[in-house]
């Protein structure tokens, strides 16, 4: 079991800064995400887009931001715990006992909820036989390419990951690419490479095909797919990829005792805090007159939260407020020299 001032969950700007404002208060945190890469929805939805309200930063991506989050917690010593998602929030002795889909679990006084919007969750097969392969032989995301070197694998999908991901397994691996549509959603170029490689015999290509059913006992060992003109194939395959984006849902967190509005939790403006003492949501996903989803009303949240915790985290200590730019106490924890 891990002990921490504070648990996190989601490892998006909101999150990154909170976890700074707590590090800069003494207070130790570890951070909870279950998407395999860290920045929410500024790397998973826009990293290329522009974003024009940080304040003192004209224009910046979302990528460029949170790399800028990053850098600026490299004083601190913080543990992401990425592909987990939590499962259970429940009251422990005066803490919060929080365990992960992984098993992982925490023993905190506070628990953060930084989750954007909810979590992020594939678009998956509506074919119900699908279920009991997943993460065995059907899959929404890669990990590992290796494990599919030299096997049979058949991707769903027409945008970028899709088509990305089909050229990538190509190289050692028979692939099949499944399309719903005639046209792609992916850049050109990436396009004009899957007809090449379907032309040079280095994939099969299915447009105007959706799967219809799988078959297999304790492995996958064939899908059948249906054309618009009710043409029925099957395709022989070891592995099946969807990648039909990501949708956005509350998850675990409607059954955790929260008072949730509109899939946002509901909170105060002093320490935005939930009804449930010791649990805050700052973020998109918190709720209150007159809330902005703006990533700097986000920021603004995170730090008035984090004060809040030293309280139940250092229940002996007074809190003392102090400004960067005169707190020996804070360079010290940020490493910066004094002359």
């Amino acid at each position: 079991m891990i002990k921490t001032d504070a648990l996190i969950i989601g490892a998006g700007p909101t999150g990154l800064f909170t976890a700074h404002q707590l590090k800069l208060i003494g207070l130790d945190c570890e951070i909870v995400d279950n998407l395999d890469k860290i920045g929410g929805q500024c790397i998973e939805l826009y990293p290329d887009k522009p974003i024009y309200d940080i304040p003192a930063i004209p224009e910046c991506t979302g990528e460029e931001l949170t790399s800028n989050l990053i850098n600026q917690l490299k004083p601190f010593d913080i543990k992401f715990h990425l592909s987990e998602r939590v499962e259970e929030v429940k009251k422990d002795d005066g803490n919060w006992k929080v365990k992960t889909n992984s098993g992982t679990t925490f023993l905190t006084p506070n628990v953060i909820i930084a989750g954007g919007v909810g979590s992020f969750e594939p678009r998956k097969f509506p074919v119900k036989e699908c279920e009991k392969f997943e993460n065995k032989s059907i899959f929404y995301s890669i990990k590992d390419k290796k494990i599919f070197e030299n096997k049979n694998v058949t991707i769903f999908g027409g945008g970028d990951s899709a088509l990305d991901w089909a050229i990538e397994l190509s190289k050692n691996s028979k692939v099949n690419l499944v399309h719903r549509r005639e046209e792609f959603k992916g850049a050109q170029a990436t396009v004009d490479k899957i007809h090449k490689l379907v032309k040079d015999g280095k994939m099969n290509l299915f447009t105007k095909f959706q799967m219809t059913s799988i078959k297999g006992e304790k492995n996958l060992e064939s899908v059948d797919i249906k054309s618009d003109n009710e043409e029925i194939k099957t395709i022989k395959t070891d592995f099946v990829l969807g990648f039909f984006g990501l949708i956005m849902q509350l998850g675990p967190i409607a059954n955790w005792g929260l008072n949730i509005d509109k899939k946002t939790i509901e909170v105060d403006t002093e320490k935005f805090e939930t009804n449930q003492k010791g649990i805050y949501a700052v973020g998109d996903i918190c709720s209150y007159a007159g809330k902005l989803k703006l990533i700097l009303s986000g920021f603004h949240e995170g730090a008035l939260a984090a004060r809040a915790c030293f309280k139940l985290a250092r229940p002996n200590e007074k809190y003392r407020f102090e400004f960067t730019t005169s707190s020996k106490t804070i360079k010290d924890r940020l490493g910066v020299k004094i002359d």
